[in-house]
């Protein structure tokens, strides 16, 4: 789980790069990135960290 989680991190933030770079989708793109932030600060704070 922990490897799709930073999978989706990954391609998140290069769409949100193209996104900005591009001025495409970047509202839609900045929410997903933003989700799985948290996601991400939430698998951390509760100790499952399968890194």
């Amino acid at each position: 789980m922990g490897r799709i989680l930073w999978g989706i991190i990954v391609v998140l933030i290069v769409l949100w790069l193209l996104g900005i770079v591009l001025k495409i989708g970047g509202g839609f793109i900045h929410a997903l990135l933003v989700i799985a932030g948290i996601i991400f600060v939430i698998q951390l704070v509760t100790g499952r960290r399968s890194l």
